[in-house]
């Protein structure tokens, strides 16, 4: 009670020292300025009275206890028009890290429209109304094991009385941040002779080839192949968005219909007959209708068609490992010379010619990339959905009121399949006269032969059905107690075909929910879970949560604060079990197997009989349990001054009874009887806090929002025996990275005048020689090893930020998202960073130790054959800073004049313009932009326009 009173004090009267700065420097208005003072609510004063959709049930802000995040795109699309649901998420939720990680857990559920595991990367912002984070365990109880990670709720449009008509459009361009840059034809061959020297080995390219090579005179016989080269790209590969939505009905029928086009050009433009890019149409359908007095009812459709039509090879993919002196992938026509070799004209004539070109290749490399572009044939990926959905709801109110109930049946279906046609194509091994021209060639792989089936290849075929059933009960007594209770029956059935095994999922709800005069809120929430991945008579279990809180505001004492308009302080405690961690069905059971040996036995030859051996796989463990998450929350959130929202939560999160094949339980000669048990618990830790700041003047509008999240986790129970206690993975973080401290490159001083090593010096990982890279023996045995890796770093960010600017000056909106990571490493791997053997090299090795660049180099000697010691160990030598601050999107938008707008009969025009991906700043910028795979990094420009009728 002491406490109590000490805190009203101090909101009633003090002050907060980080919140008045904020306060004074955010209202810090011109002179000249105009402050429009309004009677109604604040935008950040009315966000307390919507109900917020937590997917299965609906609840005020200001009831909920546990802790949610929730962001309605309504209130930012007007100046901020990502059309992609996790770009539009990432930065903008307290808690969120990313577009889907929720207090670094893991990947969150997906619900959409009340229907768990649906995928966010099918829909558009526009046919979104709400996206909600649930965040601790009590919060999303109602989600049983499937909210091991957290949920994250999406809520899409619906129809309304009021007839509505809306258009967005927008087109633009993208162009790649970084790309690769690997060495040329004459400095690859150069290195690698003294790759070829560092290893005792003979060069194998002449000073002459190199030459060659170099001069470029003929670059058809000695090729200097550069697949990342402008000219195979499209600099500026465009892109365009079109959505319209419609919706209007009475207070009886309402419907909602939103139309979607997107359109992505190919960034590969070698052949353009076949690289025709991605197109996506999309349509969703609701309905809403009557039935009667007491039962209403609500139809969805969604259909979502996805093509892309490509070349069969990706260039940009398959040009990180074809060095660039290999052969070249065209050879030029013109360069034949018919008059010494006639033949040569029948087997040109009868060729496929591709621009006066003829395919170049020999005999090992017959396959490449550009052979397959211009001759393989093409393909077309395509994804076909669609969803229906069925709600009935039941006013029971005749029975008691305040009763109703709801049924909610669900079918998704997934087709993913490949359409191609596949040619034969020849491709030709020149030989080249002392002048320079092709005198023979050579057909090295197949006749020309266009293909005349198209092939189809199912990738996914998928079908999703589920239901669930709700019983609600809301009820008021005495104007000052009220009670909400609900009861939820789910299941869930994903069939994918040629799976043996569909992915079921089941459980029973229940949320009891009471408040005191809108003061005192409590919460019990609950589910019993189920799962066929445990054994019978143990599918079954109960997961409790509770939430608490306290509207401080709602005192008498705290009424007449003059900065305080609401202040609840909350926190929960809560359990879910889950069954996301078991990977496979029947882990449970013992696993026998007759691998083909036996016994022969019965007379004096030990050959009268014969019995095949049986052997145990795996132990049985009928006792295998959930896994099991423990949460703890404690926050608060506060309005003050109408213009600021402050909330917080500190949390704590136990990842328990993991579910691992035990290694210390038994001796290894035991290890085929070890079953499957429940043991391992990681913990995760933190704070997250997040603050809204709004201002209006009579020509201006101010909006900032800033976000932070600090988590560290720690593994408290691992199954682990080392034999040097400083590897024990217990106590380390989850996501900590384990390598060899690196001490630099070996010098001369650290060899004899024979080369072998100084006596004092641990031996490495086979033979070493000057610059390859020193490791740290860290238990002083003299033998550098495995034994030697320790914690050098972390995979995840322990601190994430996001921030939003929105400042609109009359007909002006200038809205910027930024967001930071600190504290993250990464590990330099692949060809590109690490290149050994005859591996394509990259711009990295120039960076080699050579004798003359002992002192100053940044990477290894290089060699010729694999070199287990420099590049197949992680180490610090290869650790980097992951930190980064990024400038996400920035976008203008201009309101056309009112007068305009009416005289086209229109309600609102918008034009905006904006630049996604815009910049980043980081101490290894150049390492984080440069992204392997399909396509490399993006960035966007676009301008469109929004429209409302």
């Amino acid at each position: 009670m002491i406490q109590l009173n000490i805190l009203k004090k101090l909101l009633l009267g003090g002050s907060f020292c980080m919140l008045c700065c904020l306060s004074v420097s955010a209202q810090t208005i011109d002179s000249t300025s105009t402050v429009v003072l309004e009677n109604e609510p604040s935008k950040l004063e009315s966000y307390l009275e919507e109900d917020i959709n937590m997917g299965f049930v609906t609840t005020e802000k200001q009831g909920v206890v546990g802790s949610s995040s929730t962001v309605k795109p309504g209130d930012f699309l007007k100046f901020d028009t990502t059309q992609w649901v996790r770009d539009a998420l990432g930065g903008r939720l307290t808690g969120l890290m990313g577009g889907n990680s929720i207090r670094g857990l893991g990947e969150a559920l997906i619900v959409v429209d009340g229907i768990p595991g649906r995928n966010i990367d099918l829909l558009n912002m526009e046919e979104i109304e709400e996206i909600t984070i649930l965040k601790d365990a009590n919060v999303s109880a109602l989600y049983g094991s499937m909210a091991r990670n957290g949920v994250i709720v999406v809520t899409t449009k619906r129809g309304s009385t009021q007839k509505q008509f809306n258009i967005s459009a927008s087109t633009g361009v993208r162009l790649p941040v970084s790309m690769p840059n690997y060495l040329n034809s004459a400095d690859y061959m150069t290195y690698f002779n003294e790759a070829r020297a560092n290893d005792g080995l003979g060069e194998i390219y002449t000073a002459e080839q190199i030459q060659n090579h170099r001069s470029g005179a003929n670059p058809y016989r000695y090729p200097n192949v550069d697949f990342h080269n402008s000219a195979n790209f499209n600099p500026l590969t465009p892109f365009a968005n079109v959505t319209a939505d419609f919706s209007g009905g009475s207070e009886n029928t309402k419907f909602y219909i939103n139309l979607g086009f997107k359109s992505d050009g190919s960034f590969q433009s070698v052949n353009p007959e076949n690289d025709k890019g991605a197109k996506r149409f999309n349509v969703r359908g609701n309905i809403d209708f009557r039935i009667n007095d007491w039962i209403t009812s609500s139809l969805d459709v969604v259909a979502i068609i996805d093509k892309n039509k490509t070349s069969l090879s990706n260039i940009y993919t398959q040009g990180d490992s074809i060095r660039p002196n290999l052969y070249s992938p065209l050879l030029p026509i013109s360069e034949i010379d018919f008059s010494v070799n006639p033949g040569l004209r029948g087997i040109v004539d009868a060729a496929n010619q591709y621009d006066g070109f003829l395919l170049g290749g020999n005999q090992v490399y017959n396959d490449g990339a550009i052979a397959k572009i211009f001759g393989g044939g093409y393909q077309t990926n395509m994804t076909r959905v669609s969803q229906v959905n069925n709600a009935i709801d039941f006013d029971l109110s005749a029975i008691t009121k305040g009763l109703s109930a709801k049924s909610y049946v669900s079918f998704d279906f997934y087709n993913i399949y490949n359409l191609s046609v596949q040619n034969e194509y020849a491709v030709y091994q020149p030989t080249w006269s002392d002048n320079n021209k092709i005198i023979d060639l050579v057909n090295v792989k197949d006749n020309d032969l266009k293909g005349q089936v198209e092939n189809v290849n199912t990738n996914v075929f998928a079908i999703r059905y589920g239901f669930y059933g709700l019983l609600n009960y809301e009820r008021k007594f005495n104007e000052n107690h009220s009670i909400d209770a609900s009861l939820i029956g789910f299941a869930n059935n994903t069939y994918v075909r040629e799976e043996k095994q569909s992915a079921k999922n089941s459980h029973v709800a229940l949320s009891l929910n009471y408040n005191y005069k809108k003061k005192i809120y409590g919460n019990f929430s609950g589910a019993y879970v189920n799962s066929v991945k445990l054994a019978d008579g143990n599918r079954g279990k109960f997961a409790p949560t509770l939430g608490l809180a306290y509207v401080l505001s709602e005192e008498s004492s705290l009424q007449e604060s003059p900065w305080l308009d609401y202040f609840k302080i909350r926190s929960s405690v809560g359990v879910v079990y889950t069954d996301l961690g078991i990977q496979d069905y029947f882990l449970y059971d013992a696993i026998y197997e007759q691998d083909g040996g036996g016994y022969n036995w019965g007379d004096s030859n030990g050959s009268g009989y014969y019995n095949a051996s049986t052997k145990i796989l795996r132990g049985q463990n009928l006792g295998l349990d959930f896994e099991k998450r423990t949460d703890y929350t404690l926050g608060f959130e506060a309005l003050m001054f109408k213009k600021v929202w402050l909330e917080a939560n500190v949390f704590q999160s136990v990842m328990g009874e993991k579910v691992i094949r035990a290694s210390t339980l038994y001796p290894d000669y035991y290890s085929s009887f070890r079953p499957y048990s429940n043991f391992n618990e990681d913990q995760y830790s933190g704070f997250e806090v997040g603050i809204n700041y709004h201002t209006k003047t009579e020509n201006s509008t101010l909006d900032i929002g800033a976000r932070a999240l600090y988590t560290k986790s720690k593994r408290t129970k691992v199954d682990e025996i080392y034999e040097d206690e400083y590897q024990n993975r217990k106590g380390t973080p989850v996501d900590a990275i384990w390598g060899l401290e690196s001490l630099g490159l070996f010098g001369v001083d650290d060899f004899n005048e024979d080369g072998t090593l100084k006596g004092d010096l641990p031996t490495q990982y086979g033979t070493v020689k000057l610059g390859d890279i020193k490791y740290k023996n860290q238990n002083g045995d003299d033998v550098i090893n495995d034994q030697d890796m320790v914690q050098i770093g972390l995979y995840g960010a322990p601190w994430s930020f996001g921030s939003d600017v929105t400042w609109s000056y009359k007909a002006f909106t200038l809205f910027a998202l930024f967001t930071a990571e600190v504290g993250r490493d990464g590990i330099l791997s692949g060809d590109y960073y690490r290149p050994q053997g005859d591996a394509k090299y990259s711009e990295v090795v120039e960076g080699r130790w050579t004798e003359a660049t002992a002192d100053t180099a940044t990477f290894p000697r290089l060699s010729s054959i694999g070199n287990t010691n420099n590049f197949d160990k992680t180490s610090t030598y290869w650790l980097y800073s992951n930190d980064n601050f990024r400038i996400q999107r920035v976008q203008l938008t201009f309101d056309l004049p009112s007068q305009l707008v009416d005289k086209l009969k229109m309600k609102d025009i918008n034009l905006f313009t904006s630049v996604s991906n815009l910049a980043e700043f980081s101490k290894n910028k150049d390492i984080r932009e440069l992204q392997f795979g399909f396509n490399p990094m993006f960035r966007y420009f676009s301008f469109g326009a929004r429209m409302k009728f």
